[in-house]
This record gives structure tokens, sequence and C-alpha cells, in this order.
């Protein structure tokens, strides 16, 4: 035999597969990436104009869906179907406690947000979802739920009303817009904040029922942070997202 002869190398039939190559379109779409916003106390106005320009670029596909999770400094807002008389207190008493009022195109009466609520507002492109409106609420309700039990605290739906109860008491209010099938406004759970505040207005238009918070419902005080890393991790799991992008910044 020639020293010199090459060997014949023979082929690993295990590899002998054609690659194949996803178009990247088709990636997004088995798995889409989020977007998660966690910067903190924000001022309402401020954030609400960051949610308009943030809808026009979801639908413009300039960014991908977005969570803003975050507090606010005492603000009243009045949804479509708000309504003066449910504002309890007058404009000088909310003045003195240095509450602001919004009129603003969400669903539903009026509601407050304050420091130790947790507000979270999903950028989120209905159209990929079947511009489902109710299977949208019922999903939110759903993951705050999820988180609820987390904590061990058990909480549901009440009939006719939407938002997260126990029992009498409403622990979280949602409501929803969207432009262009782009979902924008949200939901405001209650953590650890003060609820005297709600005695300033009939949340949600509701006389015959109360208010809580997690920590109230417990008996010992939740961090927002906490129940941050938890409503990421059902936000994901319900509304089925595989990639995380974390953020603390709003610009």
């Amino acid at each position: 035999m020639n020293p010199r002869a090459e060997k014949q190398v023979q082929p690993d039939k295990s590899y002998d597969r054609p690659t194949i190559f996803y178009p990247l379109k088709l990636i997004r779409r088995i798995m889409p990436p989020l977007n998660v916003i966690t910067p903190g106390l924000v001022d309402y106005g401020e954030a609400l104009h960051i949610q308009y320009d943030m809808v026009a670029q979801r639908a413009a596909g300039e960014i991908d869906d977005t969570l803003i999770l975050l507090e606010h400094n005492p603000v009243i807002t009045f949804g479509r179907g708000g309504k003066q008389e449910n504002v309890l207190a007058t404009t000088e008493r909310l003045k003195e406690k240095g509450v602001k009022v919004y009129k603003i195109e969400r669903g539903g009466d009026v509601t407050f947000h304050g420091p130790g609520q947790l507000v979270g507002y999903p950028i989120i492109d209905l159209n990929r979802r079947g511009r489902d409106m109710h299977k949208y609420l019922r999903d939110l309700e759903t993951v705050l739920i999820e988180t609820l039990k987390v904590f061990g605290l058990e909480a549901g739906r009440k009939e006719k009303f939407t938002g997260v109860w126990n029992d009498n008491s409403k622990l979280a209010a949602i409501g929803v817009a969207v432009r262009r099938w782009i979902s924008y406004h949200g939901f405001a759970l209650n953590v650890n904040n003060d609820l005297s505040y709600f005695g300033l207005i009939n949340p949600c238009g509701i006389t015959d029922a109360g208010v809580s918070s997690l920590s109230s419902m417990l008996g010992r005080r939740v961090e927002i942070a906490e129940v941050i890393q938890t409503v990421i991790e059902k936000f994901a799991e319900f509304f089925k997202y595989e990639q995380i992008n974390r953020m603390t910044s709003l610009e």
C-alpha cells in the first residue's frame, strides 16, 4: 500500500440532513419577544404620553410588544364612562391631598392610582390575538389572579364586574383602550398602597363593595418588587412570550 495514499473517510450519516433556515418573521411569530419596562414612580401625565408614543411605534412595527410596570403619584382618572358624581371630594380637598385629575380614553368609570399600587400598561398587538377584547380582559384578570395565588391569596372574578376580587373587596381594577388594535392603559393592583385615598371616590362607580390590597389581606407588607417579578412571569406565561427583555428607563 502506498503510505501516502489518502484514507477514505466515510461520511457520518447521522449529520447527513438538510439545514433548515427559518425566516425571522416566522421565528418571531413562534417565540414573540416582550419588552418589560420597570421605571419606578412616574408622573401620570408623563406615562400617558409615553403610552401614546409607544402605541404609534407598535402599530408601525418599530417596537415589540411592551409591558410597562410602574407606580404613580396620587391621581384620579376618569374613563370613558366616568361620572363626576363618583368623585366625593371637592376640588379644594383634592388639591390639599396632592391628587391630580385626568380624563382619559380607557373603559370604565373613575379610579385612583398612588404609590404602593402596581400599575401595568400592556402595549401589545391584538391583531395577532384575534382582536378579541373580551378574551384580552379575561386574560389580564387571569394574570392577576394567578399572581395573587403565588402569594397565598385566593382571588377571582365578580359577576357583572371587570377586575379581580376577594369576596366583596376589589384588589385590582382593569380599564383598557385600543388604537388600530394596539392596546394601552391596563390594570392597577393594590399591593401596599394607602387605601384611604379610595374614600375620595366611588371606585369604578361601585358603591356597595369595598377596596383592599394584597398586604391588607395577608396581614403583612408585600413589596412592589416582589409582585413585579411574579406579574412578569405570569404575563409571559398566559400571553405566551418566550423572550423577555428587561429595562428600567422609559426613554
